[in-house]
């Protein structure tokens, strides 16, 4: 795998209608990002905008301290480029323009106010190209507005702009705390009506409901807190249908002061969270969706990529570049030693389980890719620090239950006594044999490289009789029997014979 290359570093500030944002990211050429630093500040623009159809002087003021932060953080983070935005509240504003004004004057900073059809467009962008989706269905819930989203062969293909923000719902809404059983009909009602009087319909066979934004992110969050959940990131968490309806059930009938004792959400959501939550359920009524697919990612990413490229990788590339920006992320990784590991393992594989499924192989030739960075930090427990550290890892393009076979694998590389238990729900007893042989013959390869001149060419031949596997390494300079033989054989039902260019040699 070759190395991600260098990228610029650039900020982007997002002035949404519930609150800001600044994030700075290193932009890689090969279209993966990389947070270096962020902060957000509540900023509740839709809230006075839909009282007084203009920002309020003390809202501006309220962004402006806001803005001069963000500014700060960007230019402290050596970002050599600023991109600001701002979307639903400021551009419904009459004094949009005029603030606009204000803060290029003041602050310096150059703000473009995104249009609706803009802000689904970047918020695809972004939200999609870390998600392993090829079909389906895009929502990006804000304070202010909803984009939907539909795309094929991930491509855009149409878009819609609701002004169906959760802080503008709740507000239009919710009068009662908690809300009672009419305002919630009320609203439901609403967000459906607008929803089916612009087409939006069913999802079709096989295509999938991807949610973005601060609303379902916490949503998500709230139900990964309830679950001894193994991966902490947010991105790729797959959020179900039932579970979803039980969560906004829970915040409909919990009163605003208590909400905020609900683990999972944030402290500045407990007054627009409800309504939001019921948007997103009327929505996945719509649409008959089983699941919501949950990206950490939106506007914000989209318009970091765009200043690059606008073309959506692939799952499988998206997946390849980040691997690529883990790996090169660590001082001790070499990836001609990671290329001949790799190249290993899938020879070995091929030999020994030629009917494994396609997400085994995949985790196993990334494991491979990765051993080494555990060795930055310790050798001899580096099978377990690159299993903790995939999981703590952004990999995007990556499914939760393809991370997880990934460290599942690397650790029982390290560990023979591991299971697959530390990983449900995700993963189960019936992956054990799988990610058991997987490591051994991550555990294996790795032998076998140290074992050979990094300056030379390894070939590896594999030949099964009934009772033993028979493994020829041209390279290999030399081999003694090993505790991998007994872990192998109890694993492969066969002795292991490795045998070297001296072995052959002595043999003839």
């Amino acid at each position: 795998m070759p190395r991600a290359p260098g990228g610029e570093t650039v900020a982007v500030i997002d002035i949404g209608s519930n609150s800001g944002r600044v994030v700075v990211y290193r932009l890689h050429r090969n279209g993966y990002l990389r947070i270096l630093a962020t902060t957000r500040a509540s900023l509740r623009l839709v809230r006075e905008l839909d009282r007084r159809h203009e920002l309020s002087p003390e809202a501006e003021s309220r962004a402006i301290d806001a803005l001069q932060d963000f500014r700060a953080v960007a230019v402290g983070s050596g970002a050599r480029r600023v991109v600001a935005l701002a979307t639903a509240a400021v551009r419904d504003a009459k004094n949009g323009p005029a603030f606009i004004r204000r803060v290029q004057r003041e602050l310096g900073i150059r703000v473009r106010i995104l249009s609706g059809d803009e802000e689904a467009q970047y918020g695809f962008l972004g939200a999609v190209r870390g998600l392993p989706v090829e079909d389906g269905v895009l929502f990006d819930l804000g304070g202010g507005s909803m984009q939907v989203s539909r795309f094929r062969k991930r491509r855009l293909v149409e878009d819609w702009s609701f002004p169906l923000g959760a802080l503008r719902l709740s507000d239009a809404f919710l009068r009662s705390d908690p809300p009672t059983g009419r305002e919630i009909r009320r609203l439901q009602e609403h967000v459906r009506r607008a929803l089916e009087d612009a087409g939006v319909g069913p999802l079709g066979r096989g295509q999938s409901l991807v949610g973005t934004g601060g609303t379902v992110r916490n949503l998500a969050k709230i139900d990964q807190r309830a679950l001894s959940y193994p991966i902490p990131r947010l991105h790729g968490y797959v959020l179900s249908r039932e579970r979803l309806a039980a969560i906004t059930a829970l915040l409909a009938a919990t009163r605003e002061r208590k909400r905020q004792g609900v683990a999972g959400l944030n402290d500045d959501r407990a007054d627009s969270v409800a309504g939001g939550a019921l948007a997103i359920q009327t929505l996945v009524e719509v649409l008959k969706a089983p699941e919501i697919h949950i990206s950490g990612q939106g506007v914000r990413e989209g318009m970091a990529c765009s200043l690059g490229s606008r073309r959506l990788l692939s799952t499988e590339a998206s997946r390849q570049a980040s691997v690529a920006a883990l790996a090169t992320s660590f001082s001790e990784w070499d990836p001609a030693a990671a290329r001949r590991r790799a190249g290993l393992v899938q020879t070995l594989l091929r030999a020994l389980e030629p009917d494994a499924r396609d997400e085994i192989r995949e985790a196993l030739v990334h494991a491979a890719t990765l051993l080494d960075i555990g060795r930055s930090i310790d050798y001899f427990e580096r099978h377990a620090h690159v299993a903790d550290i995939v999981l703590a890892t952004d990999l995007v393009g990556f499914s939760h239950r393809s991370v997880a076979l990934l460290s599942a694998v690397v650790r029982s590389a390290g560990d023979p006594d591991s299971t697959p238990a530390s990983y449900a729900p995700l993963l189960n007893r019936h992956d054990h044999e799988a990610v058991q042989r997987a490591g051994v013959i991550l555990a294996l390869a790795d032998d076998i490289g140290e074992r050979c001149r990094p300056d030379r060419a390894v070939a590896l031949r594999c030949v099964l009789t009934r009772k033993a596997a028979r493994v020829s390494v041209s390279g290999l300079e030399g081999w003694r029997p090993r505790r991998i033989g007994d872990r192998f054989e109890q694993t492969f039902g066969r002795s292991l014979r490795v045998l070297t260019s001296a072995t052959r040699g002595r043999n003839r």
